[in-house]
């Protein structure tokens, strides 16, 4: 039996048309959590959802949005979710994106080869 570990998982909520420079704002959080080698990004595409403003988006054909809700997950250490906040941060603010961040704390199992 795997003994669980801990560690930190980051959910960052935003819309498709969120961007960072000329890449939607996802894929560049993605990337930049790649590039500093954190353990695990996925991106998820919402069928449906609000935020602040109350704006329903949603992929019902008879309202088709444009700007679909979109959920990126990070799981990695605490120290390392930490680091990667103040880069977070700067990507959101140069964006001029509105998002939400919540961050947990959750227990790892590894299952298969661990490379």
């Amino acid at each position: 039996m795997n003994i669980p570990e801990d560690a930190v998982q980051l959910r960052i909520f935003l819309g498709e048309n969120d961007r960072c420079g000329h890449r939607p704002l996802y894929e560049a959080i993605v990337l930049k959590a790649r590039e500093l080698q954190l353990a695990g990004a996925t991106v998820l595409r919402g069928p449906m959802g609000f935020g602040q403003s109350s704006r329903l988006h949603t992929a019902k054909l008879e309202r088709l949005s444009e700007d679909m809700p979109f959920l990126v997950e990070i799981v990695d250490s605490k120290e390392k979710i930490e680091a990667f906040l103040p880069v977070l941060d700067g990507m959101v603010t140069a964006s001029s994106s509105s998002v939400l961040v919540t961050w947990e704390g959750v227990k790892v199992l590894r299952y298969g080869k661990v490379s």
